[in-house]
Formats: structure tokens, sequence, C-alpha cells
């Protein structure tokens, strides 16, 4: 498929206002699904996590989860909404090979949340405030694999596989209203938008917020309107896209692309899109549909969700810091210059960076792995830092190196260890034998061996030249395969050199 013809970005600005919209769906850790008692679990085998309800068997009826609504609410009000004194559910008719009752329970004209803001921050500390519609609960849909073919997609596939596990998973869909005066910063202030509803699920501790596993999901849509119109432009909805990264790529890759068909006298398709992380490019899936399309009518089968005013106050009460302000106490606890802590929030680590110093690391030590090698590693395999390990492990490494049984080097290789699947890190440090040599004989022994191998630097060391020991330390560190502690050796060449 041949690329679209993109316009310059900052011309593309000079031409047309875009107006952004942010649909996030945030899947809800509860222990069970949103309309029956099946496990809501990840990663167990296809299709075992099921109940008749899930799979639309005649006669099965749905009951709503109470844990669900409790943390729909609690969602509602971090993001400022009014929690509606009765909402309803309804059914979204929609040909949906994964779920098996072709049609998805969702909320329609009754959310339980409306009219709300969310406050997102930028890198240079610009405070922007996003509009919220509502937010309304609904289930998820099954998983579709399609076998065959080179792309992975349906068009092309030998055959599809479904697998029901997801569905009927609990959701809440976070919809935004129209967002104006983005500008240049349009595809940031994506990217933070996304970040900041994150980092709102996992302190409520509602959902897990993964998004390569898909319990986080962000709809991104995108108009343009020509300088000095009011009237909005045609739409596109880029679906499902999987890291903030790549939100904020695929705002301005649709700002270019649009701004390029206009400009040439072209008009925009109002459809959904498909985001490409390997060519950063979106490319189109299916005209897009308008609620009347849906057939929405009552579901019949539930009641409406009719909250006590005495649980939404409980919950308002609950609530944790708003992320502007966690953000700044945070910095301020541990102590981090601008720079310093806009590398946490840039790279999305905050949550991690939080939950290692939770765990026992100190700020600085949890800093220098999230955004040095654990960082290092998630760019080189195209994954986000946060999906490669767990905080509780990184603290875990650090405390290793506290004790002496790990240096930076060998840390480093224990990270990778656990993130290759080895096992926990004091499981890794035993399988690969990683664990810093303590005993002085084995240095003394290496040492003694550099010593001779370099009578030169020996009779430096002796003349009071001590910087010269560097050449012998890097020689014993070789040796020794980085596992020894580098101002020990330090210690102990000034000591050798001058007994030998």
């Amino acid at each position: 498929m041949a690329k679209a013809p993109l316009m310059d970005f900052d011309k593309a600005l000079e031409l047309f206002e875009p107006v952004l919209g942010f649909e996030v769906h945030v899947e809800l850790n509860t222990a069970t699904k949103m309309f029956s008692a099946a496990p809501n679990s990840f990663g167990r085998p296809a299709n075992t996590d099921l109940a008749p309800v899930d799979l639309g068997l005649p006669g099965s009826l749905p009951v709503v989860n109470e844990q669900a609504v409790r943390f729909s609410i609690s969602l509602g009000l971090a993001l400022g909404c009014q929690i509606a004194p009765s909402s309803r559910f309804a059914r979204k008719n929609y040909f949906y090979p994964d779920l098996g009752k072709n049609y998805q329970i969702s909320q329609y004209d009754e959310p339980i949340a409306f009219e709300g803001s969310v406050t997102v921050e930028l890198e240079d500390g610009t405070e922007v405030v996003v509009p919220i519609e509502r937010a309304h609960m609904e289930e998820d849909a099954g998983k579709l694999t399609h076998v065959g073919g080179s792309t992975g997609r349906i068009q092309g596939a030998e055959y599809s596989l479904v697998d029901y596990n997801r569905a009927g998973v609990p959701l809440v869909e976070i919809v935004t209203k129209p967002i104006y005066g983005a500008e240049h910063r349009a595809p940031e202030i994506a990217k933070a938008y996304v970040q900041t509803i994150r980092d709102i699920v996992l302190a409520l501790d509602i959902s897990d917020a993964k998004m390569e596993r898909g319990n986080l999901r962000c709809d991104a849509n995108v108009s343009l309107r020509p300088r000095g119109q009011q009237k909005l432009g045609t739409r596109t909805e880029t679906k499902n896209v999987n890291s903030m990264r790549s939100v904020e790529r695929a705002v301005r890759y649709e700002i270019q692309r649009q701004a390029a068909i206009l400009a040439a006298g072209g008009t925009i398709t109002q459809e959904t899109r498909h985001w490409h992380e390997d060519t950063g490019t979106t490319s189109p899936g299916r005209p897009k549909s308008d609620a009347d399309d849906y057939r929405y009518f009552p579901e019949p089968d539930l009641l409406p969700v009719v909250p006590a005013p005495e649980l939404i106050e409980e919950l308002r009460a609950a609530l944790p810091e708003a992320p502007p302000a966690r953000r700044r106490r945070l910095k301020a606890e541990w102590g981090f210059t601008d720079l310093e802590f806009q590398d946490v929030a840039n790279g999305g680590l905050l949550a991690e960076l939080a939950a290692t110093v939770a765990a026992g690391a100190s700020p600085a030590a949890a800093r220098k792995w999230w955004t040095g090698e654990i960082t290092r590693l998630a760019n080189a395999a195209g994954r986000e830092a946060s999906d490669l390990i767990s905080p509780t492990d990184v603290a875990a490494v650090q405390a290793l190196v506290d004790a002496g049984t790990l240096n930076d080097k060998l840390a480093r290789q224990v990270l990778e260890g656990v993130i290759a699947g080895e096992g926990t890190p004091q499981e890794v440090v035993d399988t690969r034998g990683l664990a810093v040599v303590s005993d002085d004989g084995p240095l003394i022994a290496a040492i003694d061996e550099a010593l001779k191998a370099q009578p030169d630097v020996l009779e430096k060391i002796r003349d009071g030249k001590v910087q010269a020991a560097g050449a012998v330390i890097g020689a014993v560190m070789k040796a020794m395969r980085g596992q020894a502690d580098a101002a020990r050796v330090r210690e102990l060449v000034l000591e050798r050199a001058a007994a030998l």
C-alpha cells in the first residue's frame, strides 16, 4: 500500500485548526466479568473463563457486577463528573463476531457519569483542561486471531479464531468533548491526556492499565477546519492505539495526512482507521457509524443503576490526589531537579517509580534503573518500559546492590534475566552465578597476576602515581568477569603494590 502524501506539520497548522477528541477504554480489574460470574483474568488458555451469558446462550441472563459499578463511580468522580442518580444499560447492535450474542451491553443516553474535566500537564509544566462529556459502563468484546496472510488482519487470512475470554470484561469508556485550541501541541496533549487517565486509574487501583494487554486503549479523533471557519471538519477515528507514544504519533500523522488531502481540494472520509506502529501510518478501516446506525434500545434484562447518595459520598471521600498535585508532591519528596523529574514524567514512568520507591528503593536508584537500563531495553524491544518488569523486582535488584551482592554491571544482567522470564532477581543471581566475589583471596590472586603482567604500572603506583592503578583495576575486573567490587579492588591494588 502506497504511503499517503503528507504536509509539513507546521505548514498544516498555518492552514488548518486541529480539533481533537478521545475515547479511552479502561478495563476494570474486578474479580469477575461485567454481567457474569466468569473470572476476569489475563493470559489464560483460550475459551476457559466463560459463563453462558458470555457466549450469548439462550436463556442466560446478565447480572450487573456491583464492584464494577463502584469502580465506575470512583473514576467518574476523579474525572470531575456528575454522577447520575439513575443510569441504565442499552443494547448496541452491531456485528460482533467476538461477542456471542452479537450485540454489546453498553450505556447510551443515560451514562453513569457526565459533564466533567481533567487537567493534564505538558512537558514544560503548561496545564491544559480537557472537557469530559461522559464516562459510561459497558462490556468488552472477545479477541479474534487471523491466521495466514502477511498482515495479521482479516484481509488475506486463511481463517480466524475467536477467544471469548475477554468477552464481558468490565469497561468504562471515557469520552471527551471536542478539544479546541490544541494547535501545534495537539500530539503532545494527546499523549499527556492518555498518561493522565492512566495515572488516575492506577491511583484508584481499578485497572492494571497495561496498554500492551489492552487494559487501556485509546481511540483518537482528529479533524481539521480551515482557519477562520466555524464549521467542524470531518473527523477520523484511529482505533485502539496501544501506547502513549503511538497516540502522539497517530495524531501528528493524521493532521499531516488530512491537511495534504484538504489542501489538494480533496475531502476527508468519516471512518475508523488503523494505526501501524512499524510504518508510523494509519490506514482505512470502515466507514464510521453514527449512533442511529447501532439501533440502541434499553436493555430489557437489566434494571437501572441507582447508586445511593451515601455510596457516592463515601467514594468521593476516598479519592486519591489529582495527578498534577501528586506530581508536585512527589517531585518535592524525592528531591529531583526539574530535568530529572521531567525525564520520569516524559517516559510515563511516574507510577512505576512511585511503586519502586514504596517497595524500598531510593528515589535516585529507582529513577536510574527506570529511565536508564529498563528504558533502553524497552526501546530495543519496541515496548513500553512499564511492561517489562514489576517495580517490586526493580526494588529487589537495587536491594541486592545495596547489600553488596551485586554491582551495577551485574545488576544490569540480572534485570535482563528477570525481563527474559528467568525468575526473581535472586533466582537469576543464583542461576547465572552473578554475585559479587566477596572473598579477598581470589581478588588478591588476580591483582598479583595483573601487577606482575604490568611492571611499569607497578612502578608508577610505588612512585605515588595512584591514578595508574586504573589499568590494573580494569584487568582485574575483566578477569573476575565484572564480579568484583571496584572500590575494594582499588584498595587491594594499592596494598599489594606496596607489598610486592
